[in-house]
C-alpha cells in the first residue's frame, strides 16, 4: 500500500459565540475555518483528521502542512508509522505541532480502516468508556460559576474545572464559591491557564488545597520549570504542567527528572498527534504518573483523544470543554456524555466518526494540495 495524496479541505465555521478562556488569551472570533485532512492511497482507503479550531482558525496552519509535509509522506506505506512520525516530526521547525498531530491521525485512521478495527482496540484497548468532566469558559461573575458548577454537577459530570478570572485573589473568591455551591463530596480542579507569578501561586494553591481542589494546573508559565520545582515541594496538591511545554513530545524527560510537576498533559493537537501522546502516556505509566488528556479543539481531534484515552490505563478523565457547541462541528454525530457522566467507544474501523462531507462541500473556501 501506498500513499498517493495528500490534501487539506478549509472549510467555514461561522455563529460561533464569543468565549474568553483567560485575559491573557484573545476572545474566539465569530467566525474560524476548519481543514479537512485527507490522505489517499492506492488501495482506496482515504484516512482524515480535522485541522483548526475555534480559537485558531486552520488557515493559520494548512499551507505548511502542505508544503513541508507532504512531500515526506507520499509514496510511502502509511502502515509505516513510526517511520513516518520521524519524518513528519524533523520538518517540525518547518510547519507546527497541530499539523504534525493532523497527518498523524489521518495516519492512523488508514490504519485502523486496514486493520478492521476501531483505534482504541488497536491500541490495545484498557476500557470501553471514560468518566468526563466539564471545563469552564471564562464567566463574568463569582456566582456564574458557582451556577455552572451546579448545573454541570446535575447534569452528571465527574467533575468540574475553573478557568478562573486569573486574578490571583478574584480567582480563590470563585473557587470558594464554587465548592461551596457543589458541596464537599464533588470533585472539582483549577486551571490558572499560567496566569500567575510564584508568590501568588502558592497563595492560590494553599486556599485551593484547603478547599479540597483534586489538582491544580499550570499556575505558572509554561516554561517555568525552576518555579514549577519549588512550588511542588511548598504544596500538597497535585501539580498539573506540561500542557504547552515547548518540544512537544521530547519535552517531557526534563519536567519528569526535575520533579516539576504531578501529572504529564496534551492532546493530539498540541503534542503532534496520536503517537505522540502514546509515548507520552508510556514514559507517564513507567513513572506511575498520569497522562491526562487535554481537549482537542475540534470534533475529530476529540474523537482521537477519546481513542487513546480508553488504550491507556493511566488516564483518569475526558475533558469536555464548555460551551460545548463552540467545539463541535463538522461530524455527522458527535462525542455526548451520558447521564452517568461517561463518554462511550466508537466501536467503527479507524476513527470511526461519520464526517458530514455534504456540509463541507457546503461551507468549502478551498482545497490546498
Amino acid at each position: 500500500m501506498k500513499i498517493t495524496d495528500l490534501t487539506v479541505t478549509l472549510f467555514g465555521w461561522e455563529d460561533l459565540p464569543s468565549i474568553e478562556y483567560s485575559p491573557h488569551n484573545p476572545k474566539t472570533a465569530s467566525r474560524s475555518q476548519l481543514g479537512l485532512v485527507s490522505i489517499a492511497t492506492d488501495q482506496g482507503i482515504v484516512g482524515h483528521a480535522f485541522l483548526g479550531s475555534a480559537m485558531r482558525s486552520a488557515e493559520l496552519d494548512a499551507a505548511s502542512l502542505v508544503k513541508a509535509l507532504k512531500p515526506v509522506i507520499v509514496g510511502e506505506d502509511p502502515l509505516n508509522r513510526e517511520f513516518l512520525y520521524g519524518r513528519l516530526w524533523k520538518r517540525h521547525r518547518s510547519t507546527t505541532l497541530r499539523s504534525i498531530g493532523a497527518v498523524d491521525v489521518a495516519l492512523w485512521d488508514i490504519v485502523g480502516q486496514v486493520a478492521g478495527l476501531p483505534l482504541y482496540k488497536l491500541m490495545g484497548a484498557h476500557r470501553s468508556s471514560i468518566p468526563a468532566y466539564a471545563s469552564s469558559p471564562g464567566l463574568p461573575s463569582v456566582e456564574t460559576y458557582a451556577q455552572q458548577a451546579l448545573e454541570m454537577k446535575v447534569l452528571g459530570f465527574a467533575a468540574y474545572k475553573v478557568h478562573p478570572p486569573a486574578r490571583w485573589e478574584e480567582d480563590i473568591r470563585v473557587c470558594e464559591a464554587v465548592r461551596e455551591a457543589v458541596g464537599e463530596d464533588y470533585r472539582l480542579m483549577l486551571d490558572s491557564m499560567w496566569a500567575y507569578t510564584y508568590d501568588q501561586a502558592i497563595r492560590v494553591g494553599r486556599a485551593i488545597e484547603r478547599l479540597g481542589y483534586y489538582w491544580y494546573e499550570d499556575p505558572l508559565p509554561e516554561d517555568d520549570i525552576y518555579n514549577y520545582v519549588k512550588l511542588k515541594r511548598k504544596l500538597d496538591i497535585p501539580i498539573m504542567a506540561t500542557e504547552y511545554s515547548p518540544g512537544g513530545f521530547h519535552s517531557y524527560g526534563i519536567w519528569i527528572t526535575s520533579g516539576a510537576t504531578d501529572y504529564l498533559r496534551g492532546d493530539v493537537a498540541v503534542k503532534g498527534g496520536i503517537t505522540a501522546c502514546l509515548k507520552a502516556a508510556h514514559l507517564a505509566e513507567a513513572f506511575q504518573m498520569n497522562f491526562e488528556l487535554h481537549h482537542g479543539g475540534n470534533s475529530l481531534n476529540n474523537v482521537a483523544n477519546l481513542h487513546i484515552a480508553l488504550a491507556i490505563p493511566n488516564t483518569e478523565y475526558f475533558e469536555v470543554l464548555l460551551p460545548d457547541q463552540a467545539q463541535k462541528y463538522g461530524l455527522e454525530e458527535d462525542l455526548t456524555v451520558d447521564a452517568h457522566g461517561f463518554v462511550h467507544a466508537i466501536d467503527r474501523p479507524g476513527l470511526g466518526a461519520h464526517i458530514d462531507f455534504d456540509l463541507i462541500q457546503r461551507k468549502r473556501i478551498a482545497v490546498l494540495s
